[in-house]
């Protein structure tokens, strides 16, 4: 029995190699990752808006996230706060961070409010933007106690230190 030998500057080598290479990157387009220049689709995941979109418009049984960036090791927490949606059109589906350095420790990260569009209509939702100078006592659990500066803030408090509130509505078709 015959067997091929292959030496590195050979044409055969060449052309095995070339073929290996193709085999290899077969399918690493898009793929899981979504189609080519976008928004992910339904089977890969909910729609993701930034904190400056404030207009969102979603069709029954779509899932969104607002996804906003906060760090905990500077005291950065975002919070849904009342008014709650209108839960015959928009129901609440939690929350994830996802870590910049994916040790958690000391580093910012991204936060994902997730929601489902559940009927036809129109509601509003706000998420609460606190930092260590405009909302005392809160961790990433627990809001403040007040959406408005604090009696004891960490520096004098000014009003545009009041923490940001950001409204978005939502329009489902």
């Amino acid at each position: 029995m015959r067997t091929a030998s292959i030496s590195p500057g050979s044409r055969s080598g060449a052309a095995i190699a070339a073929a290996a290479l193709l085999a290899l990157t077969t399918g690493c387009g898009p793929g899981a990752d979504g189609p080519a220049g976008g928004s992910p689709g339904p089977a890969d995941g909910p729609t993701s808006y930034t904190a400056k979109d404030t207009d969102i418009t979603a069709e029954p049984g779509e899932r969104f996230a607002v996804t906003v960036d906060q760090n905990a090791s500077t005291r950065e927490y975002w919070y849904l706060v009342d008014p709650e949606p209108d839960s015959s059109v928009l129901v609440s589906r939690g929350r994830e961070h996802a870590s910049d350095s994916g040790d958690g420790a000391g580093a910012g990260g991204r936060l994902a409010f997730t929601f489902e569009a559940k009927g036809r209509g129109v509601t509003r939702f706000t998420l609460l933007h606190c930092t260590f100078t405009t909302c005392q006592g809160n961790t990433s659990e627990l809001p403040p106690e007040t959406t408005a500066p604090s009696d004891t803030p960490a520096t004098e408090a000014t009003p545009s230190q009041a923490p940001e509130r950001i409204t978005y509505t939502v329009t489902v078709d």
